[in-house]
C-alpha cells in the first residue's frame, strides 16, 4: 500500500472514473478525450493554469502517437504532473533529522480550521519521538480555545510550552518563546500564530512584527514559515496561499485533511503556481496520519494502474 493512497482514494476514484467514461471504447487518443482529461484535472481542482500545462504538454506528446493503451496515457499523466512538481527537489527543505540551525525556530501560519493547531501538535509528537527538545509558543492570544488546545497537544507530546495571558501581544509571546528555546538548549520552537482571515491585512501585517521581534533573539529567525491548507477548500487554498505569500515569506507547505475530499488536485497546483514545496501532507485525524511528504510516492498513489483496472 502507499505512503498516501488512503488520502487520494476520493480524488483518484472521482478523477478515473471520468477519465474511464472518456476512453472506453476508444482506440486513439483524440479531441474529446483530452476534453475529458481536462475536466477531470479542473474538478479535481488543480486550478485551470497547472491544467492547461498538462493539456498543452499532452497535445504535443499525443500528436506523434495518437494511439495508445490506457496504461501509455496515464503513464504519460504521470510523467506531466511529476515534471510540474519538480520545486520538491529545487528548493529541498530542511532535512529535520539534522537540524541546520539550534534552535531551529518555525513560524506556522494559516486561517482558522484548516487543522494548524494540530498539525503543530503531531509535528511536535514527531520531534518528540526523535529525541528533540522542543518548545511551543502560543502566539495565537485572541481565542482561548487556541491557547487550550496547544496546551492539549504540548502535554500530549510531552513538549514545554510558552505562552501568556488572553489578548497579549502575540510578538511579545513569540519573542518569549524564541528566548526561552535559547535558555533551554532547545532543538526547535514552533511558534503558532492567530488563524486570520488572509484578506484582514491589519492581521497579515502582524506576522512581519513577529518575524522581526524574533529575529532580536536570533538574527535569523523563523527559519521555517509554513503555511497550513485544507484540501477540501479547494480554489479558496489557491488564494490564502496568495496572500499569506505575499504577507510573509512562506517556504513550506502543510496540506491537511486530503482523505477527505475529492480536490486532492490542489497539492499538484498550489507547488506548480506557488513554487513553495510541500512538507506534510495530512491524510487522517491520527497522530501518525502527518506524512512527510514525497513526490514519487504522491504521484505514484495517485496513478495506481492496479486501482483503475478494478
Amino acid at each position: 500500500m502507499g505512503l498516501f493512497d488512503k488520502g487520494v482514494r476520493k480524488t483518484k476514484e472521482s478523477f478515473f472514473s471520468k477519465l474511464s467514461r472518456a476512453i472506453v471504447g476508444k482506440s486513439r487518443v483524440d479531441d474529446d478525450v483530452l476534453d475529458a482529461i481536462e475536466e477531470a484535472l479542473v474538478s479535481s481542482d488543480m486550478g485551470v493554469d497547472t491544467t492547461l500545462k498538462i493539456i498543452d504538454s499532452l497535445e504535443e506528446r499525443v500528436e506523434r502517437d495518437k494511439y495508445m493503451s490506457f496504461e501509455e496515457l496515464v503513464g504519460m499523466l504521470r510523467e506531466e504532473i511529476g515534471a510540474l512538481m519538480d520545486i520538491q527537489e529545487e528548493k529541498k527543505l530542511a532535512d529535520f533529522s539534522s537540524m541546520p540551525s539550534k534552535p531551529y525556530v518555525i513560524m506556522v501560519v494559516g486561517v482558522n480550521g484548516v487543522g494548524k493547531t494540530t498539525t503543530i501538535g503531531k509535528l511536535a509528537s514527531k520531534f518528540k519521538a526523535q529525541g528533540k527538545k522542543v518548545i511551543l509558543g502560543a502566539a495565537d492570544t485572541f481565542r482561548a480555545a487556541a491557547v487550550e488546545q496547544l496546551e492539549i497537544w504540548a502535554e500530549r507530546a510531552g513538549v514545554d510550552i510558552v505562552r501568556q495571558s488572553m489578548g497579549a501581544d502575540p510578538a511579545s509571546v513569540a519573542y518569549d518563546s524564541v528566548s526561552a528555546a535559547v535558555a533551554r538548549d532547545a532543538d526547535v520552537v514552533i511558534i503558532d500564530t492567530a488563524g486570520r482571515l488572509h484578506n484582514r491585512i491589519d492581521l497579515m501585517n502582524e506576522l512581519t512584527k513577529i518575524r522581526n521581534v524574533m529575529r532580536k533573539v536570533i538574527p535569523d529567525a523563523p527559519h521555517e514559515v509554513m503555511l497550513v491548507l485544507d484540501a477540501s477548500t479547494g480554489q479558496n487554498a489557491f488564494q490564502q496561499a496568495k496572500e499569506f505569500s505575499r504577507a510573509t515569506d512562506v517556504n513550506s507547505l502543510a496540506v491537511t485533511k486530503l482523505d477527505g475530499t475529492a480536490k486532492g488536485g490542489v497539492v499538484i497546483g498550489i507547488v506548480d503556481q506557488f513554487q513553495v514545496p510541500i512538507r506534510f501532507l495530512g491524510v487522517g485525524e491520527g497522530i501518525d496520519d502527518l506524512k512527510p511528504f514525497d513526490k514519487k510516492e504522491f504521484v505514484e498513489s495517485l496513478f495506481t494502474i492496479d486501482d483503475l483496472k478494478k
